[in-house]
């Protein structure tokens, strides 16, 4: 199933992910498609323009996730081609649709080989070598929990696959498909129905265990790190809640500590991303994941307030350090679409100056607001909210000047007074790295709201200090004195404060901040 690369360059064009990654996802088969548009000739990943690949080179963006670099399945654009619910997506999404558009899902894979539309594995090394070259990590995909219907392995080890029965495929043969000698099951999410492109692995099985590291340490030869697909899925007690004695014996290890501990030993800076939702987060860290997706806090941010956000980031540091945040990416809507203008961009200061990594999305600083399904080659035109985008080039500029995210990061407590319980829609945190500290505030609500907020470097050795918010470039000046019960925050709808704390010998009071 995984076809090594002649020339492995890992040495060369390693990495290493750093603590704290932005990391920022390129559907790869578009965006060649765009340059290959944009330049008028075809481009694939070895023939990237030197000007493109600096431009992925933003201040403050650590690695790139190549999204979709694997073969895709034949089988699966077939089944896609029949799925009507798929085609009203795809014309939805894209209204001149046609056919050939349909390149199939990156998540219903043939092999993993570097498919050979986009430039084939030696086309992968060159372009990791050229984000290495501009200090930029590449991360990749890994597929655990299915692969496509033409899989080689559907052939050559049945066994690595849940199989079924002639009477399941009779009584539900939309869970079931005929691979000959064998009645095999489809890919399965236990809350969704089964999808009809896959073939459903089966993770109690050894065998494919060792097969499964046999491709991650491949994977780990041509990148910096690996997203793994709905990683939760693989975990002992889902997989026999979900298959029950189809899966056979319970083994006593889990998958992922298996394939995991295999692949470290021959590259232990090799970092592991989870796709993780059920709050199976703190599981799969425990398990040698680096850093898990942080659902629960999207769903916070679009559904909920400020407070439960605060309650969030009560949780032990050690855990957040290995969360991933984000507020969109290419399974959930468009943040554009989700949030009004002011509340995406209090959104975004609150996911970009969290500890963990953080993941940004292709179009995200543009105000994209369709979601393209994946299987899709090309997406719609669609204009540019350069307001946004001028935010998101600032705030980047101040994570990379500050090293606002490879410092100390602490929560910050906030208090109001009896006749005013608007605090309550402020969160604030901390960061100190050398002689750098900020106070990020956050006012995550519709309305004016003030607070105390707590300053954890206060010392009385300081009788003043000047305040540079690094956003508005306002500058205020407090004294020690002002600032011990709390340092008075008034904060407009949706608004917020990067407060840049420098110390003061003399200092005159003046203004509100």
């Amino acid at each position: 199933m995984s076809t090594p690369i002649s020339e492995n360059t890992a040495k060369q064009t390693n990495v290493p992910l750093t603590t704290h990654p932005l990391i920022f996802e390129i559907n790869t088969w578009v965006w060649l498609n765009e340059l290959s548009q944009k330049h008028g000739r075809q481009i694939d990943l070895g023939t990237v323009p030197q000007e493109e690949w600096d431009s992925l080179a933003i201040p403050g963006i650590d690695a790139v996730w190549l999204m979709g670099v694997w073969e895709r399945s034949l089988a699966g654009i077939e089944v896609a081609d029949r799925d009507e619910s798929l085609q009203r997506d795809f014309r939805q999404a894209l209204p001149d649709y046609k056919t050939e558009d349909n390149v199939g899902s990156p998540y219903c894979i043939h092999r993993y080989r570097v498919d050979e539309h986009l430039g084939g594995p030696k086309k992968l090394s060159a372009a990791r070598a050229e984000l290495a070259s501009r200090g930029l990590s590449l991360v990749l995909d890994f597929v655990p929990n299915h692969v496509a219907l033409d899989n080689p392995w559907i052939i050559e080890h049945p066994d690595y696959f849940i199989q079924g029965t002639v009477a399941n495929l009779s009584i539900v043969p939309q869970e079931f498909f005929d691979a000959g000698e064998y009645i095999i099951a489809n890919g399965k999410d236990p809350y969704f129905p089964a999808w009809p492109d896959v073939a459903q692995l089966n993770p109690f099985n050894p065998a494919l265990r060792v097969a499964a590291a046999e491709i991650l340490e491949d994977i780990a030869g041509r990148c910096d790190a690996v997203r793994c697909d709905m990683a939760m899925l693989m975990l002992n007690d889902i997989v026999q809640r979900t298959w029950g004695e189809s899966a056979g014996h319970r083994p006593d290890t889990e998958y992922w500590s298996d394939v995991i501990s295999t692949v470290r030993a021959d590259y232990p800076d090799f970092k592991f991303i989870a796709e993780a939702y059920w709050d199976m987060e703190w599981n799969l860290q425990q398990l040698g994941f680096d850093y898990c997706y942080d659902k629960r806090l999207y769903d916070r941010l679009v559904n909920e307030n400020a407070e439960s956000i605060r309650l969030h980031l009560l949780a032990d540091i050690s855990y957040q350090d290995k969360l991933m945040r984000f507020i969109e990416n290419h399974d959930e809507p468009r943040a554009a679409a989700v949030f009004d203008t002011a509340k995406e961009r209090a959104a975004a200061m609150i996911c970009c100056t969290l500890p963990g990594a953080l993941l940004l999305h292709q179009g995200q600083f543009n105000g994209r607001q369709i979601r393209l399904p994946v299987f899709l080659c090309r997406r719609p035109e669609e204009p540019v909210d350069n307001g946004l985008r001028s935010f998101y080039t600032r705030l980047l500029e101040i994570i990379k000047s500050t090293g606002l995210k490879r410092g100390k990061w602490q929560l910050c407590d906030r208090s109001g007074w009896p006749d005013n319980s608007t605090y309550l829609n402020i969160v604030a945190w901390s960061w100190e790295y050398h002689d750098n500290r900020i106070i990020i505030a956050v006012n995550y609500s519709g309305q004016k709201a003030q607070a105390l907020v707590q300053i954890p470097w206060l010392n009385p050795g300081i009788s003043s200090w000047k305040l540079t918010d690094l956003i508005s470039h306002a500058v205020y000046e407090r004294f020690h004195t002002d600032m011990i019960q709390g340092l008075y925050i008034d904060l407009l709808p949706w608004n917020y404060h990067v407060l840049d704390f420098t110390p003061l010998e003399v200092a005159s009071y003046a203004g509100t901040a």
